[in-house]
C-alpha cells in the first residue's frame, strides 16, 4: 500500500491514465528533447533572501527544472514544491495566468513528475520564497509512484538495489554522492599541485599482483587466455617510476574477490601514488597534509569531523605508535615482539583470542592486529614499523631487518592508508616472491602469483621511492560521517534476485 492507501498497481494504472490525458491535450511529456535552465533552487533562494513577506521581484524572469515533490490545489490556484539537484523551491500557479488548458495539465501531474517552470520570485505572506509561475512544460512523467513522502524508503536493501529511488526521496543520500564527487576532485587538485602526473594502468592483468587478495578471473577471447581483474595498481605504477616518470598516481577501481561487510566491497576505489626520491617519512608528511586539507574541505575550514555522536580532531600532528608497541600496549604486555615475530608464537596468540587458524604467519599477525589494536584507533593514528613478513614489497628498516619502513593510517577504527619505502632491490624482491610462492602452494589463496616481469623491471634500476595506497571509499565514509561503505557507493554490489 502507498499514497492514500492505494495499492501500487492502482497507482501505476492511475499514472498511465494521467499520461493519456496529458497526451490527449497535446502535452506529451516524453516529446521534449531539452529545456533551457538558467537558475537553480539554491541560487534563487540565496539571490532573493532580502525579499519581505508579500514583496515581489517581478522584473526578473527565471527558468528552472526539476521533480515535483508535492502539490496543493486551492480552486484556481496551486502551490507546489519543485526539487532540483541543489534543493527545493515552492511554486505558485494561477489558472488565469497560465491559461485554462495548461492549468488542466496540473490535474494530471503527480509527485515525481519532471517539469520545467518559468517565472519571477516573491516571498509569500507566510514568509516562504516562491516562484510565481508564468509558464511551464511537462518534461517527463513518472509512471511509478515514489515511496510515501513521510516515511521515505524504509527497505534498506531496496535503497541500494534501486539507488535511483533512494536518491530521489533521500536528500541526505544525494548530498553524500555530491560530496564524494567534490572531495575526489579536490584530491586530484591537491595531488596535481605537488607535481604528480595522473596515469591509467590496465584493469585486465596476468598475473594480478601488488596485494594479498583473491582476484576475479575472466576469459579474454582475443588472446584465448585467462586474465585477472587488478587487485592493486602498484606494480604497474612502479614500472612507470622505473621508466623515469618519478611522480605518478592513479585513482581507479580495484577488484578483490572477497567478502562484503561494513568496510569492504569487492569493487572499490583506490588512490595509489608513488614518488621517486621520497622515503616513508616524506610520504607520511604528504599523507597528513592531504587528509587535513580534505577535512577542511568537508567541514568548510574546520579540523573536527563528526563521528556518530562524537567528533574526531584532525588537527595535526596525528598520533604515532610503532606496530609492535601497539600490540604490546593494547594487550597489556601479553603480545610482545618475540611472540609475534615467531610463527608458533603468533599461532598460539590466535588460539588465545579464539580466532580461526591462519594459513600463514603474516595472515595470523593481520588477524591479531585487527582484534587487539584496530578497535582502539579512533583518533587519526600512524602505526609505523611493520614486520617484514606482512610487507613483501617494502624496504627493510636499517638496523632491524625483521621490520620495514612502513606505516598505516587508522581513524574511526578503519585503515585509511598504507604506505612504505618501496623495495627496489631486485635480489631481495625475488627472494620474497619465492617465499610468497611457497605460501601460495601451501594453500593461501590470497597470495598472488609472483609477477616476475616486475623483478625484471627492478633489475633495470628503480630509484629510492615511497608509495601509498588510500582507500577512497573508506576516506569518504570518514569525511561524510557514514557508517557503511554502501552509503558512499552509488551502486554497491548486491545479490541478484531470481
Amino acid at each position: 500500500m502507498d499514497e492514500l492507501g492505494k495499492t501500487e498497481a492502482a497507482l501505476v494504472a492511475a499514472r498511465r491514465e494521467n499520461l493519456a490525458a496529458l497526451r490527449s491535450r497535446g502535452s506529451d511529456p516524453f516529446a521534449q528533447t531539452r529545456y533551457d535552465v538558467d537558475a537553480s533552487a539554491d541560487e534563487l533562494l540565496a539571490r532573493y533572501g532580502f525579499l519581505e513577506p508579500g514583496q515581489a521581484a517581478a522584473a526578473e524572469d527565471w527558468r528552472l527544472a526539476g521533480r515535483l515533490l508535492s502539490k496543493r490545489t486551492m480552486g484556481k490556484t496551486i502551490f507546489a514544491d519543485l526539487a532540483d539537484r541543489t534543493g527545493a523551491l515552492q511554486l505558485y500557479v494561477r489558472k488565469d495566468e497560465v491559461g485554462e488548458n495548461a492549468f488542466a495539465d496540473w490535474s494530471d501531474l503527480e509527485r515525481g513528475d519532471l517539469i520545467g517552470v518559468r517565472g519571477y520570485m516573491f516571498r509569500s505572506k507566510m514568509g516562504e520564497l516562491t516562484l510565481h509561475v508564468s509558464a511551464f512544460t511537462v518534461l517527463a512523467k513518472a509512471l511509478m509512484p515514489l515511496p510515501d513522502k513521510w516515511h521515505g524508503l524504509q527497505d534498506v536493501e531496496k535503497r541500494y538495489r534501486q539507488r535511483y529511488i533512494d536518491l530521489i526521496v533521500n536528500p541526505d543520500a544525494r548530498d553524500v554522492m555530491v560530496m564524494r564527487s567534490r572531495l575526489i576532485a579536490e584530491m586530484r587538485r591537491f595531488i596535481d599541485g605537488w607535481g604528480f602526473y595522473e596515469v591509467e594502468t590496465p584493469t585486465l592483468l596476468h598475473p594480478a599482483g601488488g596485494a594479498a587478495a583473491r582476484p576475479f578471473a575472466t576469459h579474454c577471447n582475443a588472446l584465448d587466455q585467462i586474465m585477472q581483474l587488478r587487485i592493486a595498481t602498484e606494480l604497474n605504477l612502479k614500472r612507470l617510476i622505473v621508466g623515469g616518470m618519478e611522480r605518478v598516481y592513479e585513482i581507479g577501481r580495484i577488484f578483490r574477490n572477497e567478502g562484503i561487510d561494513r568496510t569492504h566491497n569487492p569493487e572499490f576505489t583506490m588512490l595509489e601514488l608513488y614518488a621517486a626520491y621520497w622515503d616513508v617519512n616524506d610520504m607520511l608528511a604528504f599523507n597528513e597534509a592531504l587528509i587535513v586539507h580534505l577535512v577542511s574541505v568537508a567541514t568548510d575550514g574546520g579540523t573536527d569531523l563528526p563521528h556518530g555522536e562524537t567528533t574526531i580532531s584532525f588537527a595535526p600532528p596525528f598520533a604515532r605508535i610503532e606496530y609492535l608497541d601497539a600490540m604490546a600496549q593494547f594487550s597489556e604486555g601479553r603480545y610482545a615482539r618475540a611472540r609475534l615475530l615467531d610463527p608458533a608464537g603468533a599461532a598460539a596468540i590466535l588460539r588465545e583470542l579464539e580466532l580461526p587458524e591462519s594459513p600463514s604467519h603474516g595472515h595470523a599477525l593481520d588477524k591479531i592486529f585487527e582484534r587487539v589494536v584496530e578497535p582502539r584507533l579512533v583518533a587519526p593514528t600512524f602505526v609505523t614499523g611493520y614486520p617484514v613478513v606482512i610487507s613483501p614489497l617494502a624496504k627493510r628498516r636499517a638496523g632491524d631487518p625483521e621490520l620495514v619502513d612502513r606505516y598505516e593510517l587508522f581513524s574511526a577504527n578503519m585503515e585509511i592508508s598504507n604506505a612504505f619505502t618501496e623495495l627496489n632491490d631486485p635480489l631481495d624482491q625475488r627472494v620474497r616472491f619465492d617465499a610468497q610462492l611457497a605460501e601460495r602452494r601451501a594453500g593461501n589463496e590470497e597470495i598472488p602469483e609472483p609477477d616476475w616481469d616486475f623483478v625484471r623491471a627492478l633489475e633495470y634500476g628503480m630509484p629510492p621511492t615511497a608509495g601509498i595506497g588510500i582507500g577512497v571509499d573508506r576516506l569518504i565514509m570518514l569525511l561524510t560521517n557514514q557508517r557503511s561503505i554502501r552509503d558512499v557507493l552509488a551502486f554497491p554490489l548486491q545479490r541478484q534476485h531470481g
